[in-house]
C-alpha cells in the first residue's frame, strides 16, 4: 500500500471546476434513533453552501424512539424556512440502511444522491467541492476523507482515528491512484443516480450494503474518484462495546460480499492487479480467526521453543517480529505525516493499536464465522451521543453499544497471558516479554473497558430538552 501510495500520488492532486449551471443534488440522511446527532447533522445539511432550489433533503428516519418527533419538528421549521426538506417514514424497517435509501431513491428525482450517516457534520463547501469530479459522465462516485469530531477524546479515539487514517489517506488512495477498486464508504460522498440503477441499486442481502453496491458498479465499468484533500467530520465510538459492534457489522458484511462477489469479480475481464487487490481486500478479515489460533498456540509454542539456540531466535524471530511491527509502523505513521501531524507524536499510540487490534480478534473473528454461515442478519448501528472534542459523556445516554460474550473470551484471554507473561519471566525469556505483553494488553484492554462502561451509569436520558422549541 506504502508503495503504491507514493509511486502514484501525484495522479490525486486533481483538480475540476464545474463550469456549467449546477446540478440537482438530493442529500439523503438515513436514520435510526439518533436522539442526540439528528439536529447536529440536519442544521449542517440546511445550511451547506449550495442554491436552495437546486437541494434536497431526504431524512429517511425508521426511528422507533423520540427522534421521529425531534425529526418531524426540525423538517417543519427547516421547510418554513424555504428549504426543500421531507420527512420520509417507512411502516416497517425492511433492508435496514440500504432499504431506507432505496426507498428515498425512488422519491427521488435529483441527478445526484449524496449521504452522510447521523455521526457525520458536512462542511458548508462539501457539494460544490465533490460535484466538479462528477461533470465526467464516466465517473459514478467521489468520495470524502473522513475526519473525527472528537479524536482526542480518549485512548479508544485516538486508536480509532489512527485505525482510520490509515484506511482513508493510505489505502484508499492508493487504491484508487493506481487504477485499482475502492468503496464508497456508507457515507460522506455523492453517487450518479444511474450508476446506482445501472449497478443494480441497494440490496440488502450483506450488512455492508455500501462495499457491495462499489464493486458491482465498478465491475459494471464506472469510474470512481477519491478526494483525500475533502473531508467531513464525524463522531467516533466512545465505548468499547459500540467500537466492538461497528466492527464487528464492517468485518462481517465484508466476508458476506466476498461470498457474494469474489467469484464474479475473478471471472471478469479487469486486471490481474484489480483482480489481486479486491481478494485481498476482501478476504483480509480471515486473518482475526487465524490471530485467535495463534493466540491460543503461543503458550506450546513457547515451551517447544525455549531451548532455541541465540542464533535461531536472531535469524528467523528478530527479523519476523521487525518486519510485522515496523511494517504496521510505517503504515500508520506515514498516513499521519501526510496529514501533517507529527510522526513522532503518533509513535506513542502505536502499541496500543497493535494491542487493540489483537484484542478485537475475539469479535472479529465471530463475524467471520457468522459470515461464512449466514448472509444478511440484523444491521446494528453504532450508537452516538453528541460528542465533539474532550466534552460531554455516554453516563445516562439511552444508547449504549451491543454487549457480545466475546468479553469472556476476551477476560480468559487476558488471565491466559498473565499466566504466558509469568512463565517467561520465571523462564527468563526476557526476548518474548514484549511480544506477550502486546497480546496480553490487547485483550486486557478490551474486556476491562467494556466492563468498566457496562458497569457505569445507565438511566435513560428524557427526550424533553434535546426537542427544539415550537416556531
Amino acid at each position: 500500500m506504502l508503495y503504491l501510495y507514493y509511486r502514484d500520488r501525484a495522479r490525486l492532486r486533481r483538480r475540476a471546476v464545474w463550469n456549467r449551471q449546477w446540478p440537482s443534488v438530493t442529500v439523503q440522511l438515513p436514520l435510526y434513533n439518533e436522539l442526540y446527532v439528528a439536529r447536529r447533522l440536519i442544521e449542517a445539511v440546511c445550511a451547506m453552501d449550495y442554491p436552495r432550489e437546486l437541494l434536497e433533503v431526504q431524512v429517511l428516519d425508521d426511528s422507533t424512539d423520540k427522534t421521529s418527533d425531534l425529526v418531524a419538528e426540525l423538517v417543519r421549521l427547516r421547510r418554513e424556512a424555504g428549504v426543500r426538506i421531507s420527512h420520509i417514514r417507512r411502516a416497517e424497517r425492511r433492508g435496514y440502511k440500504a432499504g431506507a435509501l432505496d426507498a428515498g431513491l425512488k422519491c427521488a428525482t435529483e441527478e445526484f444522491i449524496a449521504v452522510f450517516d447521523a455521526d457525520f457534520v458536512p462542511p458548508r463547501d462539501f457539494l460544490r467541492r465533490l460535484l466538479p469530479h462528477l461533470a465526467d459522465p464516466a465517473v459514478g462516485m467521489v468520495q470524502a476523507r473522513w475526519d473525527h469530531l472528537n479524536r482526542d477524546y480518549s485512548l479508544l479515539t485516538r486508536v480509532q482515528s489512527l485505525l482510520l487514517d490509515g484506511h482513508f489517506v493510505i489505502e484508499h488512495a492508493a487504491r484508487n491512484a493506481s487504477g485499482r477498486f475502492f468503496n464508497f464508504n456508507g457515507t460522506a460522498g455523492i453517487w450518479r443516480r444511474r450508476c446506482i440503477e445501472e449497478s443494480g441499486g441497494w440490496q440488502h442481502d450483506t450488512l455492508t450494503e455500501d462495499l457491495d453496491l462499489s464493486y458491482r458498479a465498478q465491475l459494471a465499468g464506472w469510474r470512481f474518484i477519491y478526494l483525500a484533500d475533502a473531508s467531513a467530520p464525524s463522531e467516533l465510538p466512545i465505548e468499547m462495546d459500540a467500537f466492538k459492534s461497528q466492527q464487528h457489522r464492517w468485518a462481517k458484511g465484508s466476508v458476506q460480499t466476498a461470498r457474494k462477489l469474489l467469484g464474479r469479480i475473478l471471472r471478469s475481464p479487469v486486471g490481474a492487479a484489480v483482480k489481486l487487490e479486491a481478494f485481498v481486500h476482501l478476504t483480509s478479515n480471515f486473518s482475526y480467526p487465524l490471530m485467535v489460533m495463534m493466540s491460543a498456540l503461543l503458550f506450546p509454542v513457547m515451551a517447544i521453543r525455549a531451548r532455541a539456540s541465540a542464533l535461531n531466535l536472531l535469524l528467523i524471530d528478530l527479523p519476523l517480529f521487525l518486519i510485522s511491527t515496523t511494517s504496521v509502523s510505517s503504515f500508520y505513521l506515514c498516513s499521519q505525516k501526510e496529514l501533517g501531524r507529527s510522526p513522532w507524536k503518533t509513535l506513542p499510540l502505536i502499541p496500543p493499536l497493535m494491542a487493540i487490534g489483537i484484542g478485537l480478534s475475539i469479535t472479529t473473528a465471530r463475524a467471520v464465522l457468522e459470515a461464512l454461515g449466514q448472509m444478511n442478519g440484523e444491521f446494528r448501528r453504532t450508537p452516538k451521543h453528541g460528542i465533539e472534542g474532550r466534552e460531554g459523556s455516554a453516563a445516562g445516554k439511552r444508547y449504549r453499544g451491543q454487549r457480545s460474550y466475546a468479553l469472556v473470551v476476551e477476560a480468559l484471554f487476558a488471565v491466559y497471558f498473565s499466566i504466558v507473561l509469568a512463565v517467561a519471566v520465571v523462564s527468563r525469556m526476557w526476548a518474548a516479554l514484549p511480544f506477550l505483553a502486546l497480546f496480553w494488553w490487547g485483550y486486557s484492554f478490551t474486556a476491562g473497558l467494556s466492563l468498566l462502561q457496562r458497569l457505569g451509569p445507565r438511566a435513560a436520558a428524557s427526550a424533553g430538552d434535546i426537542l427544539p422549541a415550537r416556531a
